[in-house]
């Protein structure tokens, strides 16, 4: 809330990504930013690799957008970084509307 309090809409991703890393540190919150993920499949590890926007407290995805909604393809990705990562719960945030949008998803 603080970030969108101080940015309101209209940036890119990348500038309430830096705020929100600022405003981490600010107050003692452990985080990842850009956490790697590999992706196993039978028994080889794929090329691809996932990078959640932030892993907080090392337990939840924190996905940060700046568009108009959160669409059911960001629900996807958020779901399949839980699957990679082992964490059960992730945190799609929104700044790209006059309100701040979230949408918590449980693995």
């Amino acid at each position: 809330m603080e970030v969108h309090n101080n940015l309101g809409k209209g940036f890119l991703e990348i500038v309430y990504k830096d705020a929100l890393e600022y405003e981490f540190r600010k107050n003692n919150i452990p985080f990842e930013r850009e956490k790697e993920y590999i992706v196993n499949y039978k028994d080889i590890i794929l090329s691809h690799k996932f990078y959640a926007d932030f892993v907080v407290f090392d337990k939840i995805i924190l996905e940060v957008k700046g568009m108009a909604g959160i669409a059911d393809e960001h629900i996807a990705q958020t779901l399949n970084y839980l699957k990679v990562s082992g964490c059960k719960l992730g945190l799609i945030v929104n700044f790209g509307e006059l309100s701040l949008q979230y949408k918590r998803v449980v693995l």
